[in-house]
């Protein structure tokens, strides 16, 4: 069965162009290493939308997720010349054997990035204009005479500091999450080492509100009002959700949000937000496009899932529901079994997923329930009668939520959504991967934390652009930042090569529209991708997030 799911996996780019009514999927590149920030764009963007045949109540019902567009697109190839043309019009280095390419490439990139920011600032196409707008690139326009009276561009701005505020869990259930927080303050310390910000170290502040969506609304005011914070960053889907409107609404930038909640990508109402991680029901889509080609022969299949029963479960079971709804042939029943989020086991729930025999289980969870699912299938014996078994992307890390199972974990899957575990023995030895390793050692702290190194790699996203926003005319500002932010494309050496990294205004919402699918190999205690990464950047609708109603809008 293994050979066969790898055969069939190796042949998803050329099944998934047949895929007419699959409501999201992805593409791929045959590029090599440098593919991750010159891959091809499979981009429909929202002036694409605008000139389509498509109806505006179809486009609602894609939000969020990447839509058929960007799948013909991706498989067709279209846009791989202009990839090839822009990579070979590029000056900058692109060797990504050692660390020093890497930062030499970077340097490259930034500087490219701020020289063509500030020549649109100084023609007077972007930045703040005299009706006090803030003007970006694709559609990118923020009314700034909406924001509080005493709004300031520079608050939360010191000769000395950049004052970061962040709210997290350090506590409960999912209190590995926590070490997030952990890597990237290393990797702000190793940026304040270089002294590149103008002098200014960045003041992390960080709160923890315990996944706590009260808890978070009362840190989010105490950051804005009491810390006087340059800029706002949260995790948690509840969380964000809880808050997210009145940070839009004070116009502070929310950029790299630690959450994939598809609600993130709507920079027309909540432009101040960013997002970072591929959606959620992206990911609920790709499973059931995996589940198309590898169990062909046993459709339609019956799916449990395992849902956290929250803002962020729903997301999952809801995008999941949506795939099932529209793909009768492919699932013939769907189970979503909820769980208290602070529930201490999973038996119940096991229990009854057990006794509805599904071919396929999804666990729709996070933080600590990852692995307590993975445990309790293994002692229920759903685990030998399973066709295949999904972990989701937000527990990926190794150290935290596959070792601990042991041979448990044997052969589980994943949509990981491109990002590279600083603790996987296959990834170890790349050179960024190494640096941050070090980086995190010499800190005193523990390498092996698969959630401390991601941090380093969220951190080297936010320092990138505060290293834009720094450089524009008028210096570091809130208005520089979300210019930089929403125009911006980089390689990021803490994902996989393949999938394009980018957001640019109103067209393109979501950093990181591409995953591969692996399967984990616990005596080797590895990730190992099965074909190359599928990518479709630029491809996912905006969402304007409408619980009451379906969900994206």
């Amino acid at each position: 069965l293994q050979m066969e799911i790898r055969r069939n996996l190796l042949r998803l780019l050329a099944v998934l162009f047949a895929f007419a009514m699959v409501a999201a999927a992805c593409g791929s590149s045959d590029d090599d290493d440098s593919s991750s920030s010159s891959s091809g764009s499979a981009s429909a963007t929202a002036e694409d939308h605008g000139d389509d045949d498509h109806s505006e109540e179809e486009e609602e019902d894609t939000g969020g997720t990447l839509s058929q567009d960007a799948v013909e697109k991706a498989v067709s190839g279209e846009g791989s010349d202009d990839a090839a043309e822009e990579e070979a019009a590029s000056d900058c280095p692109q060797d990504r054997s050692t660390v020093e390419g890497i930062f030499a490439e970077a340097d490259c990139n930034r500087d490219a990035i701020i020289a063509m920011i500030t020549e649109k600032m100084e023609a007077g196409e972007w930045g703040v204009n005299s009706d006090n707008h803030l003007i970006g690139p694709a559609g990118m326009e923020v009314d700034l005479n909406a924001c509080p009276a005493d709004w300031d561009d520079k608050a939360g701005l010191t000769d000395d500091q950049i004052r970061f505020g962040q709210t997290t869990v350090q506590s409960g259930n999912l209190a590995a999450y926590g070490n997030l927080s952990l890597g990237m303050q290393i990797w702000f310390d190793y940026i304040d080492s270089l002294d590149v910000l103008s002098g200014r170290d960045i003041e992390f502040i960080i709160k923890d509100d315990g996944y706590v969506a009260a808890q978070t609304i009362e840190y989010v005011d105490e950051l804005i009002e009491s810390a006087n914070v340059h800029l706002l960053q949260g995790l948690g889907s509840p969380n964000g959700l809880a808050v997210y409107d009145k940070i839009n609404e004070e116009c502070i930038p929310h950029p790299f949000y630690l959450s994939g909640h598809p609600a993130w990508g709507d920079p027309e109402l909540h432009p101040w937000t960013t997002s970072y991680q591929m959606s959620y029901s992206t990911e609920a889509v790709l499973w059931g496009t995996w589940i198309k080609v590898n169990l062909a022969d046993d459709l339609p299949v019956k799916v449990a899932g395992l849902v956290m029963d929250n803002d962020f479960g729903l997301a999952y079971e809801m995008g999941f529901e949506a795939y099932a709804e529209q793909n009768p042939d492919v699932v013939a029943e769907y189970l979503p079994v909820r769980h208290d989020p602070a529930a201490p086991t999973l038996t119940n729930e096991v229990t009854t997923i057990a006794a509805f025999d599904p071919d396929v289980f999804i666990s729709m969870t996070a933080g600590n329930p990852c692995l307590l699912a993975i445990q309790e299938v293994e002692a229920s014996g759903l685990y030998d009668r399973l066709s295949a078994a999904f972990t989701p992307s937000v527990c990926k890390g190794i150290a935290a939520y596959l070792a601990p199972a042991g041979m448990a974990a044997d052969g589980y899957w994943i949509v990981g959504g491109g990002l590279k575990d600083t603790t996987d023995s296959g990834k170890m030895d790349e050179p960024f991967i190494a640096f941050a390793r070090d980086l995190i050692s010499a800190a005193g702290e523990d390498a092996d934390i698969s959630l401390t190194g991601e941090g380093v790699m969220r951190g080297y996203a936010f320092t990138e652009a505060f290293r834009i926003a720094d450089a524009l005319p008028g210096g570091m500002s809130r208005t520089n930042l979300m210019l930089a932010l929403r125009n911006f494309m980089i390689y990021h050496p803490g994902i996989l090569d393949g999938i394009r990294t980018e957001l640019k205004g109103n067209a393109d919402a979501y950093f990181i529209e591409g995953s591969e699918y692996s399967q984990f190999n616990a005596t080797d205690q590895t990730w190992e991708m099965v074909g190359d990464p599928v990518d479709a950047n630029g491809g996912t609708p905006n969402c304007r997030w409408d619980k009451a109603n379906g969900g994206c809008r």
